[in-house]
């Protein structure tokens, strides 16, 4: 049996030596498959855990390698956790690897509790910079673009359609924690579009081409950018239910980007403007 230096039976340890514990299938479980209506989510990494606890994330479980409870860094970590009613489990390398949905573990994984947020909660504060993430497929890409939009201050995100789930293990990884602290909410693309509108929100489509230049726009006001997903991008109809359409100037024989970095762009030129705006003020 691995043994665990520091925890004694008052601290509650747990340690898993079998990977068909019913704990180790709850990881599993969620790692597979989120349903929409699960508030749980799963931590993988390190940095994640430690970004789900300052943000504040109810975590219920949390299993460790006896490697990283051995050091006292990370042991002090899993201390506070048991000592705030968190199923702390110490698991070997071998269980860890059926525990983590990751090639190489990073040597913990925990299961929280993040709950998306009302579409009006995603356009009450103003001035609202928006990001509207249609049909955006690969959870890397849409994690890529949350951890954009926080860190070029936009108020909100709205994974729309068939988009992946923002807060699927791998989205997580993507937005490195952005997505425990800004406000991310999941509904149709119609519902995202009526809420801009009842907020006074102009909806920019991000296109390709034949959009007005980026860098020729306005957006000092209150902005939702609606970006496609993978491949197809957005479909002619949805661009003209927006307000108007941008396109980033590209080079040829580029013709077109990654959605996460168009998302980003267009999220930093606003940002840019409102910051100069301000400036002057």
């Amino acid at each position: 049996m691995p043994q665990v230096a520091g925890f004694s039976t008052r601290r509650r340890i747990r340690v898993i030596t079998s990977r068909q514990n019913a704990s180790v299938q709850a990881f599993r479980d969620l790692a597979r498959k989120r349903r929409p209506s699960d508030t749980r989510v799963l931590i993988d990494g390190w940095h994640l855990l430690i970004e789900a606890r300052q943000a504040g994330l109810s975590i219920e479980r949390a299993a460790f390698t006896t490697d990283l409870l051995n050091h006292p860094d990370t042991a002090h970590v899993a201390h506070e956790l048991v000592d705030s009613d968190v199923d702390v489990i110490a698991v070997g390398n071998g269980v860890m690897t059926a525990l983590s949905p990751v090639r190489t573990p990073s040597g913990v994984v925990a299961i929280g509790r993040c709950e998306d947020v009302a579409i009006g909660t995603v356009f009450a504060r103003a001035p609202q910079l928006v990001l509207l993430a249609a049909d955006v497929q690969d959870p890397g890409n849409l994690g890529a673009m949350v951890r954009a939009a926080e860190a070029a201050g936009a108020t909100g995100v709205v994974a729309c359609g068939a988009s992946a789930d923002p807060f699927g293990w791998k989205a997580l990884r993507g937005s490195m924690g952005s997505a425990f602290r800004l406000p991310i909410a999941r509904t149709s693309i119609d519902v995202a579009l009526e809420a801009a509108r009842a907020a006074n929100v102009q909806v920019l489509a991000g296109v390709p081409h034949v959009g007005q230049p980026l860098f020729e726009s306005d957006l000092r006001r209150p902005t939702a950018f609606l970006v496609g997903g993978e491949g197809s991008g957005l479909s002619v109809a949805l661009v003209q239910r927006a307000d108007g359409a941008l396109s980033i100037p590209m080079r040829a024989p580029v013709e077109s980007l990654n959605v996460a970095v168009a998302a980003a762009l267009l999220l930093y030129e606003a940002a840019r403007q409102r910051a100069t705006l301000g400036s002057r003020l």
